[in-house]
């Protein structure tokens, strides 16, 4: 029921707009802060930290394997994208970019809300083949990382605080994320 009330509420955002607050970098597209994935308890966070206790989430990915999203420890990039999401089309050569120049920063496409062979297929034309994309079909990462609509990044730093921005944000603004990423 929750997995399917989180898949509605992600269709209604589809590539919209969302209000926001930061104190990260601007992109002029209104990026939101937060402290780290939510349990669903108001103000509550779950994410890795040293106080808090995480419950491994596994999920599928776009080639057949699975990824737990709480065991990569280094810096993560989530980008939340869809195959149909012109927002996301024109983010894709700004990731890709991205992710070969920061070899340091893990990069993570989160795909949803349409079938397997549709994101595999973005990915192919899209040429971001050098970076793991989940399948996100049950709206498991969308949750846990509050993702709102395509295309949205969560930079994710070391101590589990996420910041979010809602995309496009091209190659300088993306830049600009990663640099205060790394620095925190």
């Amino acid at each position: 029921m929750a997995a399917l009330l989180a898949a509605a509420l992600v269709i209604l955002a589809g590539c919209g707009t969302e209000p926001a607050t930061s104190t990260g970098p601007t992109n002029g597209a209104g990026p939101t802060t937060s402290t780290g994935p939510t349990n669903g308890a108001e103000g509550e966070a779950s994410g890795p930290g040293p106080t808090t206790t995480v419950t491994e989430v596994l999920v599928p990915t776009l080639d057949g394997g699975t990824i737990g999203l709480w065991s990569v420890r280094e810096p993560v990039v989530f980008w939340f994208w869809a195959p149909w999401c012109t927002k996301c089309r024109s983010d894709a050569p700004a990731v890709k970019a991205a992710a070969e120049a920061h070899p340091d920063v893990t990069f993570i496409g989160v795909a949803g809300l349409d079938a397997k062979p549709a994101m595999q297929e973005f990915v192919r034309d899209t040429g971001l083949g050098g970076i793991t994309h989940v399948a996100d079909e049950e709206g498991t990462v969308w949750t846990s990382l509050g993702g709102s609509q395509q295309s949205t990044f969560v930079f994710r730093k070391k101590d589990g605080t996420t910041d979010k921005a809602p995309g496009p944000l091209g190659r300088d603004g993306l830049e600009s994320w990663i640099r205060h990423l790394k620095a925190g």
